[in-house]
C-alpha cells in the first residue's frame, strides 16, 4: 500500500514539475480540504499506536472517505491521482478488527500490526501530497 501510494505521489510530483499538471484553484481548494482530513483522520505514529485496533481500523476508513469525498469534488488529474489513492487504500474496507463469533465474517480479514502502520504511513504520504498541491 505504502509503495503504490509513493509511485502515485512520485508521479503526481512529475506531472506538476513538468507542467502536464496544470493545478486550478478547485485543485488547490479541494487538495487542502482532503489534506486537512486525512490529518484528522490519522495522526502521528506514535498517537496511532496507542490506540485499540478498532480505532486504528475506524480512522482508517475515514481516511478512506475523505479520499472518496475529495473525488466526487474533482475531475481531470486530481481525481485520477485521487481514485488510484483510494484505491490503494481499499484493502483497509476488508480488514476487520473485531472478532467473528459465528466465523462469518464476509471475507474480512484481521490485518496485522504492520498492516496497520503500513497503512497509516500511506495516508501520510498522501497527506502531505495533497497539503503540498494546496499551496503549489
Amino acid at each position: 500500500m505504502r509503495t503504490v501510494i509513493e509511485e502515485l505521489v512520485e508521479e503526481a510530483e512529475r506531472l506538476i514539475r513538468e507542467r502536464v499538471w496544470l493545478l486550478t484553484s478547485t485543485d488547490r481548494a479541494v487538495a487542502a480540504k482532503a489534506a486537512a482530513d486525512l490529518h484528522a483522520a490519522v495522526g502521528a505514529p506514535q498517537f496511532q499506536q496507542t490506540l485499540s485496533e478498532v480505532d486504528r481500523l475506524e480512522h482508517l476508513r475515514e481516511a478512506l472517505a475523505a479520499v472518496a469525498i475529495a473525488l466526487a469534488r474533482v475531475h481531470g488529474r486530481l481525481a485520477w491521482f485521487l481514485g488510484a489513492a483510494a484505491t490503494a487504500l481499499m484493502p483497509v474496507l476488508h480488514w476487520r478488527a473485531m472478532p467473528a463469533e459465528d466465523g462469518r465474517t464476509f471475507g474480512a480479514v484481521v490485518p496485522v500490526l504492520q498492516q496497520y502502520a503500513e497503512a497509516e504511513d500511506a495516508v501520510r504520504r498522501l497527506q502531505s501530497t495533497l497539503a503540498s498541491i494546496a499551496t503549489a
